[in-house]
């Protein structure tokens, strides 16, 4: 049997004087392995020997003090042998791993396909996961935050229309994507359509993109809200530059 006591951190002495059993634990993750109870003959005899100078004293009082001598050194000298024996049990179930040195349970903390325990080298298919679940835990956190009016006007086709910070007419500024100024009522979205094919319009469109029709668009002022010939660039009516 080898003198050597490789476990000298990561375990806990449960014995007493009936004998003696050891938990080690995983320095990784923490769960613990009992050994079997080795009973102990000294501590039994030292027991009985307490017991009767308790009851007679006299001689076995006498005698309970060398029995307690003798298994002062004779106890830990078996205290030291079933440690021993407790770690040869409790090998096969752990392993040191050699990067970090971290004593680990083979179980659960082991990996045996890199030689590493799970803290070096840990499980690609469990990172992933992982990984997985927090990207979308985050998603969903970011995607929580986002006013539901703000969705609408992220979608693609709302994106790529703009938005103005200002009105147009008297530039105030806009809390949000709107067809008319909250201060003055002037219309900041033309919503144009082809009335053919239904596809949406920019102000000064002459033929449909979709579907080549051409345009006979009623085209407004969007400060004073007059009608507007064609090609004008500013209104008649108030001075206001045409697309402004």
């Amino acid at each position: 049997m080898s003198e050597r006591i490789e476990f000298t951190r990561n375990y806990s002495d449960l014995s007493t004087n009936q004998g003696f059993q050891f938990e080690f634990q995983c320095d990784r993750c923490g769960t613990g392995y009992r050994t079997r109870f080795q009973g102990s003959v000294l501590g039994t005899a030292a027991t009985a020997l307490n017991t009767a100078s308790n009851i007679f004293g006299g001689l076995f009082n006498s005698l309970s003090n060398a029995g307690e001598s003798v298994r002062s050194a004779a106890w830990e000298k078996a205290h030291d042998a079933a440690f021993l024996k407790a770690v040869e049990e409790i090998t096969p179930d752990f392993i040191q791993c050699p990067r970090c040195t971290d004593w680990v349970c083979r179980k659960t903390c082991w990996n045996d396909k890199r030689g590493l325990c799970k803290q070096c080298a840990p499980d690609l298919g469990v990172e992933m996961a992982a990984a997985q679940a927090s990207r979308t835990t985050e998603e969903i956190w970011a995607h929580s935050k986002v006013a539901e009016e703000d969705r609408a006007m992220l979608k693609e086709e709302k994106w790529r229309e703009g938005v103005r910070a200002t009105c147009p007419s008297c530039g105030k500024p806009l809390p949000a994507k709107t067809k008319f100024c909250p201060e003055c009522g002037a219309e900041i979205i033309a919503d144009l359509k082809c009335a053919q094919c239904g596809a949406r319009l920019t102000p000064g469109t002459k033929f449909c993109p979709e579907c080549g029709t051409r345009l006979e668009v009623e085209l407004n002022c969007a400060g004073c809200g007059a009608k507007l010939a064609p090609g004008t660039r500013f209104c008649p009516e108030c001075g206001q530059k045409v697309g402004a």
